[in-house]
């Protein structure tokens, strides 16, 4: 059974719109999604939790696979009596979102992949993650929020949303952020999986992302048999938190689509 997890839930007393539930990436907590809570919870019941290892949720240290993340989002949605949703996610959390999709595809209505990629780990990249999440344990969060902030939003950003990114980095627990780190170098390899999505999706993605770029969104949009590609201009890898309006006009557009059951366009 999975740890309670902390989360958000607006409108939940709203009867039309497909729940959507929003997924954070790493290393932040459910408030990197404020602007599409506060501005999608008038539509339809809007749900965002904080993953365990971050925000308020229970810390469990040592390895937290992709696959318990997805098991963890099951088992709230479960307690919270939401049966078929929307998922949306951004960079790790859009892999929990796809690995969401294998175990229980019969549930999703949509999906939503921000700044994010399918492919498995290389061995290059598993031996980075493992040394990012000792020195995490070792020295904390605060070096390494200072020297990824200006990717993880652009330099042009607005000095708010760079606070608040900051914030949300410098405040994960380090153990949670390292355990996620380590079961995340083991991902499965999501590329296929995606060539047989039978629901609509949206792939987003900042023009300026250097950790997920164009490309990687590009693929993703040619795999997907029904999607749909967004690029943000002026955003790097957080568009929701950067370009909130641009980001939450296509969201809504999207959502729309679900909502009446019609195949997005924009291949």
């Amino acid at each position: 059974m999975a740890p309670y997890l902390a989360y958000a839930d607006k409108g939940p007393e709203v009867p039309h719109g497909v729940p959507l539930v929003l997924v954070h990436g790493h290393p932040f907590d459910h408030t990197m999604w404020t602007p599409q809570l506060e501005a999608l919870c008038a539509t339809r019941r809007v749900i965002a939790p904080d993953l365990r290892g971050y925000g308020a949720s229970p810390v469990v240290p040592g390895i937290t696979p992709l696959p318990r993340f997805a098991r963890d989002i099951a088992e709230l949605l479960d307690e919270l009596k939401v049966e078929s949703f929307v998922l949306a996610g951004l960079s790790m959390g859009g892999q929990i979102v796809m690995d969401c999709y294998r175990q229980f595809p019969g549930r999703v209505r949509g999906l939503v992949l921000a700044d994010t990629f399918p492919a498995a780990e290389t061995p290059e990249g598993k031996r980075a993650r493992a040394a990012m999440a000792d020195r995490l344990l070792r020295e904390g969060m605060s070096g390494y929020a200072d020297e990824v902030l200006e990717q993880m939003v652009a330099p042009y950003a607005a000095p708010e949303v760079k606070s608040h990114v900051h914030r949300m980095m410098t405040d994960t627990p380090p153990e949670g952020a390292a355990a996620a780190l380590r079961g995340r170098a083991e991902r499965p390899d999501y590329r296929d999986l995606l060539t047989r999505v039978a629901v609509p999706a949206l792939v987003v993605v900042g023009a300026d992302d250097t950790f997920t770029p164009v490309s990687d969104a590009e693929a993703m949009h040619a795999a997907l048999p029904d999607s749909t590609l967004r690029v943000i201009e002026k955003a790097a890898h957080m568009p929701n938190l950067e370009r909130p309006e641009e980001f939450n006009r296509v969201l809504v557009e999207f959502l729309a689509r679900v909502d009446g059951g019609l195949v997005p366009s924009g291949r």
